[in-house]
């Protein structure tokens, strides 16, 4: 069993810099390989990333932190880590596995051209976390060392920059049709699935702004008993503390990452005073935002 231990959190910004003169807008290696050629201090270091990075467990276990939360990994884990998002490799050395890194720009653009085959890339139809079979780990591994022995091929840049995308855009296609293939060996109704999922994309755009479940139900035409029993189906718990948390964790970011002063911070939250946020912070985390970000310094 693998052992959680509470971190000290030390966060840094890290922009996408492949070593020059790489060409392209993503980089495929092994954690080994990034250990080796990375200080031990600075693996250790926790990161809020300025692009994607995927991240497939081989062999072994390990904890991994994903905005806070220690998330279990063993062979077939796949994390999926967005922009913004922080993360920390932890501190298990007896683990191996593949990371893929890439920029905004790398993913299918949505034009005119390729609206028609509806080919844009929508990164949030790939879960945060899919556990792979051995089967499904071994494809995935062989998706992932095609990309790499393309990477040597001979050809213009735009042409091997193309080939790279389209690689990648099939793999996580595959990967998103996987994990829906699971969800629906699951008991979970279709329909109770899909309206946590428009429940899920509402709270992420207007979370700072709609704090009741009221106002969500009303924009999704149902009652809020409707949308807390599709919300308690889907993760275990209630509409209103999904909100919640989704709020917290804004909370979080902006008091580990900015110098905005707390009622700053309840103000972006769309809180009347501060002190309701320092109450609702202290509820959620049980300490005061002030609390929080001084542990965290």
């Amino acid at each position: 069993m693998v052992r959680i231990s509470k971190q000290k959190i030390n966060i840094e910004r890290l922009k996408y810099q492949p070593v020059l003169p790489y060409p392209y807008d993503v980089e495929i290696f092994r954690v080994s390989d990034l250990k080796q050629r990375t200080p031990k201090e600075r693996m250790s270091v926790t990161y809020r990333y300025e692009f994607y990075m995927l991240i497939c467990v081989t062999q072994g276990e390990c904890i991994q932190w994903v905005d806070f939360e220690p998330i279990s990994c063993s062979t077939g884990t796949f994390l999926a880590i967005s922009p913004g998002q922080v993360h920390n490799f932890g501190h298990d050395e007896n683990w191996d596995g593949w990371i893929i890194l890439f920029r905004s720009e790398f993913l299918i653009p949505n034009t005119s051209t390729l609206n028609e085959l509806k080919l844009a890339f929508d990164f949030g139809r790939l879960p945060s976390i899919l556990n792979l079979n051995h089967n499904e780990l071994r494809r995935s591994i062989a998706s992932i060392e095609q990309m790499i022995e393309d990477l040597s091929i001979e050809g213009t840049e735009e042409d091997i920059h193309m080939l790279l995308r389209y690689q990648l855009y099939a793999f996580v296609t595959w990967l998103s049709i996987l994990h829906k293939c699971k969800r629906m060996n699951e008991t979970i109704d279709s329909q109770t699935s899909l309206r946590f999922i428009s429940f899920q994309k509402l709270v992420e755009k207007y979370f700072a702004k709609l704090s009741h479940v009221s106002e969500y139900a009303t924009r999704l035409n149902c009652t809020e008993k409707t949308l807390t029993r599709a919300t308690m189906a889907a993760v275990g718990i209630s509409a209103k503390a999904f909100i919640s948390a989704r709020i917290n964790l804004e909370a979080k970011r902006l008091l580990m990452h900015t110098d905005y002063s707390i009622s700053d911070i309840a103000e972006k939250l769309n809180f009347k005073e501060a002190t309701h946020f320092s109450k609702f912070f202290k509820r959620e985390t049980g300490c005061t935002p002030a609390e929080f970000r001084q542990q965290h310094l």
